[in-house]
């Protein structure tokens, strides 16, 4: 009887889970939005009853619908949005508050007191990380330095701290587990990415109390197993990574020097750098992609804070689309954007940038603007900020990519991706299986069980579904992204 992986995607705006079979082939799934909640300008958070009953309410769904018997799945992978943070009662399993999410500026007074006191650089070599808000460490401080009764009981491990993966691991044991894997231990400024244990200095830094902080264990291997009430049988999880390490390695990128992009609320560029961490000199992220077996691969990282979020803006915000379908279309009804260039920084600029004082903009507006040239400008955006991050790649590493591997849900939008090699001057690659955030935490869950029994195995099921390649020439392309990095000056700085 076949066996099949229950890979558990949790991630900004929906709770999704989906069935592989043993072939790494997709056979169900399902999908749930829940709340965004925004308490004020630059705050997201999201409610972790929501998040749960969300991924709980699909993962079983996908059984029933698909009529799989708990007794056919192998393991459970988990994949999630990382920097988010929840709280909860280690007795109780009770929430405290709302999970602050990764797209959550509260914290920037915390980052601006800590760059005061000249601890940027201590942060930057420990953690491979910028001391921004967008990381966990920072927004724990911001909960912790609120209530003094909840520091304190932090101290005495009443209560427990995690990113999403923690969270629904405790859930899913009933609370018998509270771990995380290595690479969303690397996205909270508490890790030391080169010892890869909880750092003492860091968690004086941030004011955590250790007794709040999750086990740390590898990407790949058995890591807990789910009470028997969730499925009607215990099931092992053996799988976790943040979602854009688990895509890198859906993206079968594991050799240095293969990256990939994933397009979803936000984008993210990985690069395999293999088995010794490098610090970025310009402007990007040194995180863990994976351990298995004890062997680390890292990756350097490029986070763009606003993609398909713009695309949601355009239609719930603006309401000038009713549905991202749309974007495509429109996007092709005009020649050009008319002189129009849009700068999503909603939230702050990400890499290369880092400027948590930069806002949206849009700028080129003239009487014949249309809602097709602003449409066309905001997919434009994605294209752009992607060139500004693997130009950077590029200075890093010393490596002109050959290829680029695309996934999540707008790289269905062959206006993008084709604009995206134009820009890039470099070939751009969809493969077949496009939720390679799922994919990715299902090859590290089955891997960790024997379903496969290695990554050479797993490489051989990568399949090219299209490829773009530049159709303008590298002067156009120039032209075009001179304009937006001036449009990107005169958005940063404006909140100061």
């Amino acid at each position: 009887m076949s066996q099949y992986i229950l890979a558990l995607d949790q991630g900004t705006t929906s709770s999704r889970a989906i069935l592989f079979d043993d072939q790494g082939q997709p056979v169900a799934q399902e999908q749930q939005e829940f709340r965004q909640i925004f308490p004020s300008p630059g705050h997201v958070e999201h409610d972790p009853k929501e998040i749960w009953e969300s991924q709980l309410t699909v993962a079983r769904s996908v059984l029933a619908n698909s009529q799989t018997d708990a007794d056919n799945i192998a393991a459970i992978g988990i994949t999630n949005q990382r920097e988010t943070i929840v709280l909860w009662e280690r007795e109780t399993g009770k929430t405290i508050g709302n999970a602050i999410v990764w797209q959550s500026r509260i914290s920037n007074h915390i980052c601006d007191r800590l760059k005061a006191e000249g601890l940027e650089q201590t942060i930057r070599e420990k953690t491979g990380l910028v001391l921004d808000p967008y990381f966990s460490g920072t927004k724990l401080t911001w909960l912790l330095e609120n209530d003094s009764e909840l520091k304190s009981r932090a101290s005495r491990g009443e209560i427990l701290c995690g990113t999403i993966d923690s969270y629904l691991i405790w859930k899913l044991t009933g609370g018998k587990s509270h771990v995380t894997d290595v690479s969303n231990a690397s996205r909270t400024l508490l890790f030391d990415i080169h010892t890869q244990e909880w750092c003492d200095e860091l968690l004086k830094i941030f004011g955590v109390p250790r007794a709040m902080l999750p086990e740390v264990v590898d990407s790949s291997g058995v890591v807990a197993h789910t009470d028997p009430e969730i499925f009607g049988k215990s099931i092992p999880i053996a799988g976790v990574a943040g979602d854009q390490q688990a895509a890198t390695f859906g993206q079968i990128c594991f050799e240095p020097g293969m990256a990939k992009n994933t397009y979803g609320t936000g984008c993210f560029m990985l690069m395999n750098i293999g088995n010794k961490p490098r610090v970025s000199e310009n402007g990007l992220l040194t995180t863990i992609g994976w351990r298995i077996n004890g062997e680390t691969v890292y990756c350097l990282e490029g986070s763009i804070f606003i993609a398909g979020a713009a695309i949601q803006w355009l239609r719930d915000g603006l309401e000038i689309i009713s549905s991202a379908d749309q974007t495509e279309q429109l996007a092709t009804s005009v020649s050009d954007t008319g002189g129009v260039y849009f700068v999503p920084a909603f939230v702050g600029l990400g890499a290369p940038y880092w400027d948590a004082e930069a806002r949206g903009l849009m700028i080129g507006l003239t009487r014949g603007t249309t809602r097709a040239h602003i449409v066309r400008a905001a997919l434009e955006s994605i294209a752009y900020q992607t060139y500004d991050v693997l130009d950077a790649m590029k200075r890093d590493s010393g490596i002109n990519l050959a290829e680029l591997r695309v996934d999540g849900g707008a790289t269905a939008n062959d206006f993008l991706m084709q604009y995206q090699a134009d820009i890039l001057q470099t070939a751009v690659h969809r493969p077949v299986i496009q939720e390679t955030t799922a994919l990715g935490a299902a090859y590290l869950a089955g891997l960790g069980v024997g379903v496969w029994e290695s990554q050479a195995e797993i490489a051989k099921k990568w399949t090219l579904d299209k490829e773009f390649n530049p159709q303008i020439d590298l002067a156009e392309s120039q032209g075009h992204l001179t304009d937006w990095h001036r449009a990107i000056e005169r958005s940063q700085g404006w909140q100061k």
